[in-house]
């Protein structure tokens, strides 16, 4: 038996198909700023690496490949060349002698803050052609799409609404 969608299924299918494509065309305007940030620009795998570091200072190995769902030996070699660049350090626990803490570096700090400067601009640009309504409106529609984020995602529900979290 076939049913047919509801209203209100059928708006939410149309707005996730127009948050796909805000997404790609994001992506796009991601790509350009990481690679105008640096004149050694990162993976996307190890911009990860960068951004959870960013909000999770000081986590071990461990956590962070659970964090991205990745092997730890993946985000070792991730981490080694990120350290290799100067944008990460190890060193040791305090709590345990086995463990090391993961931490961003001043540069590594100055290039996340470079590559968001360049995003922002990019945003700033294309918001800048929206009439006022759109942009109130698409203000409005991110709130909601964040608080339902924080919402369905353990991880962010842990760090609470705002948890300090940026993302890129």
């Amino acid at each position: 038996m076939v049913v047919n969608p509801g209203p209100s299924q059928r708006h939410s299918a149309d707005a996730a198909h127009a948050a796909s494509e805000v997404i790609e065309l994001l992506e796009v305007l991601w790509e350009r700023g990481r690679e105008a940030a640096s004149p050694a620009p990162v993976s996307a795998s190890q911009l990860r690496v960068l951004y959870t570091l960013d909000r999770d200072e000081g986590i071990n190995l461990r956590t962070l490949s659970e964090t991205l769902g990745s092997a730890p030996s993946s985000v070792s070699r991730l981490c080694d060349r990120l350290q290799a660049v100067g944008f990460v350090e190890r060193a040791p626990s305090p709590a345990s002698r086995r463990e090391l803490e993961l931490r961003l570096t001043g540069r590594g700090r100055t290039y996340l803050r470079d590559l968001r400067d360049l995003r922002e601009e990019a945003l700033a640009t294309a918001m800048a052609a929206m009439s006022p309504a759109a942009r109130r409106a698409l203000a409005e529609g991110l709130r909601g799409f964040r608080a339902a984020v924080d919402e369905t995602l353990p991880r962010r529900r842990e760090a609470g609404a705002d948890g300090g979290v940026r993302s890129a």
